[in-house]
């Protein structure tokens, strides 16, 4: 079989992608002429909670990308290996939309607008009980430290993961070296995995998105949180590997790991609305007003249209669509279904932070999604270029024939 080993970044691809990006700055002008530049602080909270949702929702998919990667390693898993070069490049976007989130975020929390985290405004905090006692942990100095080292932390580890995945491209392995080269691999992915524990799956969500309605707390967000946007990660790499099979990639993968991809997809849409539903009911049940008050504009006040569509797609679809076996093997459909997926949960990304700051209205989304679409035309633009400086597939992988002889 004639495989070709590096993607070649078309015209057309860059085209693509730098007009996306175009779009994703222009939304941005006009966001910050219509909202940002205006002196009502209540305009102006628009205007960074939009970069807000976007920078933090595009950065928490991609690093889930590297989550799904060293979880792989973890267990020692090989039905992922003919494209998990993909996964790396996808991952490669971390460092560039983690600078961006990271300025967005403390711009946010040292700025004159105090709209999105209250706790940030001294004169707040004095009059306020609740925020005094979550000072030790909602202050400027510690949200700064704890961003700053987690960005760097996950760019870090993800570049170091990346290398030694290719470092063996032109080194066939004896045995020896192949088992001290999937244990190191295997350390080196346990580190990436306790630092995304102590970040992703607890502190971050806590500072960045629920803060945001600081005195409201859910034990279950960051776990909700993670859910999310992993489900994303994993549809983002499907959109990848279609592309690259639709244009002659990837030979060594096929419906197979297509199929497994789509169950990914699908079990954890139900892991996620597990989730949601654990979360929602047992405070909608409790009714506790401090508790409730979160759910009450989102489950039925004017956010109620876009939180019952957001729980549509995101567990609705999915389990209708995608439980049949056939549907999980078609390109047409799986696209489709990634795509949807992306969007639900950018939607439910957007429901996390729009109610807090727009309490009488729901915010036209137009904006928003311009800055996402210039998101997306950062991982198109990096992940093009990380798939073109290595070989599409991990030929002298120890784990390499378990994925070429992977059935389902």
């Amino acid at each position: 079989m004639l495989i070709r080993e590096k993607f070649t970044v078309t015209k057309r691809y860059n085209t693509i992608a730098i007009a996306l990006m175009v779009i994703g700055i222009l939304a941005i002008l006009g966001l910050y002429i219509t909202h940002g530049a205006k002196a009502d602080v209540h305009k102006q909270a628009r205007f960074w909670g939009s970069l807000l949702q976007n920078s933090v929702y595009f950065l928490l998919v991609v690093n889930a990308v590297m989550f799904f990667i060293c979880a792989t390693t973890l267990a020692w898993g090989g039905w992922q290996m003919s494209f998990r070069r993909v996964s790396e490049a996808i991952s490669a976007c971390v460092p560039v939309i983690g600078i961006i989130c990271g300025v967005i975020l403390l711009l946010i929390c040292f700025g004159n607008n105090h709209e999105l985290y209250q706790w940030a405004d001294p004169e707040k905090v004095k009059l306020d009980d609740s925020f005094q006692w979550k000072s030790g942990f909602l202050n400027k100095t510690f949200f700064a430290g704890w961003t700053i080292f987690t960005i760097a932390a996950w760019s870090l580890l993800g570049w170091k993961i990346r290398k030694l995945s290719r470092s063996i491209d032109d080194k066939p392995l004896t045995v020896e070296e192949g088992k001290k080269y999937m244990w190191t691999n295997t350390v080196w992915a346990a580190i990436f995995i306790v630092t995304f524990a102590l970040t992703v799956m607890s502190s971050i969500p806590w500072l960045w998105l629920m803060s945001i309605d600081a005195h409201w707390y859910s034990t279950m967000y960051s776990w909700y949180t993670w859910a999310s946007t992993f489900v994303a990660g994993i549809a983002l790499i499907t959109l990848f590997v279609i592309f690259l099979k639709n244009n002659n990639y990837l030979e060594l993968t096929n419906e197979e790991h297509l199929h497994d991809l789509g169950k990914f997809i699908f079990a954890f849409s139900i892991f996620w609305t597990y989730l949601w539903f654990s979360q929602f009911m047992l405070i909608w049940y409790a009714n506790i007003p401090e508790e409730t008050t979160y759910f009450k504009p989102r489950a039925q006040g004017i956010y109620s249209g876009v939180f019952w569509f957001m729980f549509i797609i995101n567990f609705l679809a999915p389990i209708l669509i995608l439980m049949s076996r056939g549907s999980k093997r078609n390109y047409t459909t799986m696209t489709f279904m990634a795509i949807l997926i992306l969007f639900g949960h950018w939607l439910d990304f957007f429901q996390m932070v729009n109610p807090a700051l727009s309490k009488d209205h729901v915010p036209t989304m137009l904006w928003d999604f311009g800055v996402a679409l210039g998101f997306v035309g950062v991982i198109l633009f990096v992940t093009g270029r990380a798939l073109s400086k290595a070989p599409l597939v991990a030929k002298n992988h120890p784990l390499i024939k378990e994925s070429v002889i992977h059935h389902t």
